[in-house]
């Protein structure tokens, strides 16, 4: 019984602060103060952590929240200088070229750009990137932020580089497997697993985004009219997870989603400009603008691109190119210069604060190769690349400030309660709040474990915001749970991988950070309710074929997993067929 009560206590902080934004509809800035006292108030009086451990983790968590901050400023000002130069609007009339059916805008901009950011830079910059992009397409604030967060699932895994396996993995099961060599060979192997299990979950990714699309922002409220988009939404999805496996297993961890969403890009592009699978009831729209519900946009809003720009599409393209360019040099271990990469130089410069108040806990911030700092370096560029004048840049400049600031004081206390959570443990429970919740979840499940741990790898990414912190939190229990119940650790591992990228569409702190960017902090609770059901949507689907291949061996193909697996399948292949209604073809 123990167990499980420290296992409740232990959901408490997470518990309170989801009820008090989802249930109640309280703003993040109110609500994760309170999740992070009760946090705190946990970690000291049940937990026992020094209370130099628990000032040591909130001030890292502070500065980890400056760091995103920063990269939201960074977002916000290549956003907003675009605007002002009018190179926004040149995008926004290339995109509208490509198709006016914004369904097919979605599936190029969120799905396929989106996860080739997520490749190159990791840790929310899809939304930062995508999002403000959408809105400046003329998409509602609220359906920018819903699809920019759904697609922050298959490519999480790989995404900056592939930090989540190589840092998060890699350091969670340092203790386990201390061997470098038998480490690297483990990561490889899950590098697979993971691989085949995003693209299986995947696959229905776009089509999910395009049916909350229609059906929550559509004048029809129709999911009709978003399932007639099913053959492009499966294209696009094919045309990006197949080079995403065979890139996961011929180089590994790092190129996946930066690669796979690249060759995604070069077949889906041309194939929407000739027509190729577009939907055929005619193009789909939102509501005109004066119809729109207050709570789709905010007055702190993103105007829209003006003024007219009268460039080129490719000059107006450069600035995210150049963001492109310079994530991927920076991110690149084999560009070197005097035996250190280009990242390893622009880390050196950093503001580090180590062992803090004796705790050996540290914090670094990095402003050079953050990305908000190649996102300001983008800034400045544009200026010439679109000969830019003074005033319009410090008006960029202002907005940026104005709307950055607004994300403050929900940042400032999401991520400190993460930290307190993730660093409390103590020399009489080493593994502090998150061992805790995870043995009280094992104990329950047995041997269906495999159909939970997905749910355990999102649940540590909704607390932390990183698929990274949750695999470096997670791994060596989920590695250890899996011996405890004679399953293949190197599966149950990738299920916790999985289930952390599944977790980014709900963290709290990366909803705050896409609202930020469009001026719409205050509605974080209103996107949660939207994508839960996608997480458990995506997470369950992964759990069971997990489950089915773990267990292959002993009960046979047909098993729990396989059936509940195929079930949501043939759910899906009905939903789509006879969904489609009232066809204009």
């Amino acid at each position: 019984m123990e167990q499980y009560l420290a296992a409740f206590f232990a959901f408490m902080p997470i518990l309170l602060a989801g009820g008090l934004v989802i249930g109640l509809r309280w703003p993040a800035s109110r609500a994760m103060p309170v999740g992070f006292l009760t946090a705190a108030g946990l970690a000291l009086y049940i937990w026992e952590v020094p209370g130099s451990q628990v000032a040591a983790a909130s001030l890292k968590g502070l500065v980890i929240a400056v760091s995103l901050l920063y990269i939201i400023f960074g977002a916000i000002l290549l956003l907003n200088t675009l605007r002002e130069s009018g190179g926004l609007s040149v995008i926004r009339q290339g995109f509208t070229s490509l198709s006016p059916d914004r369904r097919v805008q979605v599936i190029v901009i969120a799905w396929l750009f989106g996860a080739f950011i997520e490749g190159s830079a990791g840790f929310g910059s899809p939304a930062a990137v995508a999002v403000p992009l959408l809105v400046g397409l003329g998409f509602p604030p609220l359906a920018a932020i819903i699809a920019g967060m759904l697609i922050q699932s298959t490519p999480v895994s790989f995404g900056a580089v592939g930090t989540p396996i190589l840092v998060g993995v890699n350091n969670g099961l340092s203790n386990v497997l201390p061997d470098a060599a038998v480490r690297g060979e483990f990561l490889l192997e899950v590098t697979d697993k993971v691989a085949l299990l995003h693209a299986a979950c995947g696959t229905f990714i776009p089509l999910t985004v395009v049916c909350i699309l229609t059906r929550f922002f559509g004048a029809n409220r129709s999911w009709a009219e978003g399932l007639r988009a099913w053959r492009f939404a499966l294209f696009a999805a094919f045309s990006m997870t197949i080079p995403y496996v065979l890139v996961a297993w011929w180089l590994g961890p790092e190129f996946p989603s930066l690669l796979g969403s690249l060759v995604g890009l070069a077949i889906v592009v041309p194939a929407a400009r000739s027509g190729f699978l577009l939907p055929r009831d005619g193009t789909w729209d939102f509501p005109d603008r004066t119809r729109w519900p207050a709570g789709w946009i905010s007055q702190g809003e993103v105007p829209g691109p003006e003024p007219a720009g009268s460039m080129g599409l490719a000059r107006a393209w450069l600035p995210y190119l150049l963001v492109v360019i310079l994530l991927v040099l920076t991110r690149l271990k084999g560009i070197q210069f005097s035996g250190a990469s280009i990242g390893e130089w622009l880390g050196g410069v950093s503001l580090e604060l180590t062992d803090l108040f004796s705790s050996g806990i540290g914090a670094k911030f990095q402003p050079l190769y953050l990305p908000g700092g190649i996102f300001i370096i983008a800034s400045l560029a544009t200026c010439f690349l679109h000969r830019m004048s003074r005033p319009a840049y410090g008006r960029a400049v202002r907005d940026s400030f104005r709307t950055t600031l607004k994300a403050s004081v929900a940042l400032v206390f999401t991520v400190p309660m993460a930290q307190v959570f993730i660093n409390s443990g103590t020399t009489a429970m080493p593994g502090g709040m998150p061992e805790a919740l995870a043995n009280g979840v094992a104990g329950l499940a047995g041997d269906a474990w495999p159909l939970f741990s997905t749910f355990v790898g999102g649940f540590g990414a909704f607390v932390a915001g990183s698929n990274t912190i949750s695999n470096m939190t997670f791994a060596e229990f989920q590695y250890l749970a899996a011996g405890k119940i004679g399953a293949d650790p190197g599966w149950v591992t990738a299920l916790q991988a999985v289930g952390g990228a599944a977790g980014n569409v709900i963290c709290i702190h990366n909803v705050v950070a896409a609202s930020a960017v469009v001026g719409m902090v205050g509605r974080e609770g209103t996107v949660i309710r939207k994508t839960f059901l996608p997480f458990v949507g995506y997470a369950l689907f992964a759990g069971c074929l997990g489950y089915a291949v773990i267990w292959k061996d002993t009960r046979g193909w047909i098993n729990l997993g396989s059936v509940l697996a195929a079930l949501m399948v043939v759910l899906a292949a009905w939903a789509i067929y006879f969904g489609r209604g009232s066809r204009k073809e």
